[in-house]
């Protein structure tokens, strides 16, 4: 199908942005790396006067750890989390997630600003942003304020807290202690394709391997976005044995509403909420030892 037609305007700084979202407010949509939003256009399920185009504001592609926190700018691309070795060094569970998107051609356009912005429960960066427990900074007219992605996103799906003369600009990931431990794991009928299932996992361990800290998502397993609450209270203060996995995978899949849709019955979904639950778990835990599956 063919878009609506729109007018098209062109922002070079994060003000310039934000004075075009304040003067088209709900008439318009931010065009980052556009695979989200075009796809939405052609099927008219999104039909703005006007689209403002921010790929070129450079000051939003930056990746870099200062002050406890690993800042990622609004603009950077998945393609940047894929090479990066900072990322794979310290930060994996983001690696996995930039690798199980699409395909090499699609991450060298698609932003990570744009996947959150989109809030679209098959996304998987928002369930890997609910693991890490990251904060969302989000620029206005009466300049910025920072919110935790708990807070970003609400149960309706392609909904966020941005209000529609603002622009998400940074995200803030909390810097991993010595024996931490990130993974994300996905199940899909082909390369590329949107999550069956997908469970993002966080441990931090003490020196005797009882997890300190936990972070547990889930991905297309409800009209929105899961952090797995119950499943990450019971972890902490316990190791990560067998029975331990399994416990909290039900738990996990306790929090689980699928849908029954093309991609299998809500039953099937439910079941693998736990199987992939135990997966990521175990190769975070392996990661937290220094190893990885």
């Amino acid at each position: 199908m063919i878009p609506d037609a729109f007018d098209y305007a062109e922002a070079h700084s994060i003000v310039e942005a934000v004075e075009l979202l304040g003067h088209y407010r709900d008439d318009a949509k931010i065009l980052a790396g556009g695979h989200s939003l075009i796809p939405l256009l052609r099927f008219r399920l999104a039909a703005p006067t006007v689209l403002i185009d921010i790929s070129k504001v450079d000051e939003l592609e930056y990746m870099h750890e200062a002050d406890g926190a690993l800042h990622i700018g609004a603009m950077t691309r998945e393609s940047a989390l894929d090479t990066s070795s900072l990322i794979l060094e310290r930060y994996p569970i983001l690696h996995d997630t930039a690798m199980s998107i699409a395909d090499p051609t699609v991450r060298n356009w698609a932003t990570i600003g744009g996947n959150l912005a989109h809030a679209d429960p098959a996304n998987d960066h928002p369930a890997t942003m609910l693991a890490l427990n990251a904060s969302i900074v989000i620029t206005g007219p009466a300049g910025q304020r920072v919110i935790p992605v708990t807070e970003f996103f609400t149960d309706i799906a392609f909904e966020t807290a941005l209000q529609p003369d603002e622009l998400l600009t940074e995200i803030r990931i909390p810097m991993p202690g010595e024996r931490a431990g990130s993974a994300y794991v996905k199940l899909k009928r082909k390369i590329g394709d949107y999550a069956i299932i997908g469970v993002a996992a966080c441990v931090e361990l003490d020196t005797n391997g009882v997890v300190t800290q936990a972070g547990i998502a889930l991905t297309n397993a409800a009209p929105y976005s899961i952090k797995a609450r119950d499943a990450e209270q019971f972890l902490v203060g316990k190791s990560l044995d067998d029975a331990t996995l399994h416990q909290v995978a039900d738990l996990a899949a306790a929090d689980a509403h699928p849908l029954s849709d093309g991609r299998g019955p809500a039953e099937y979904k439910q079941a693998m909420v736990r199987t992939l639950c135990v997966r990521a778990l175990r190769l975070a835990l392996a990661r937290a030892n220094g190893r990885d599956l």
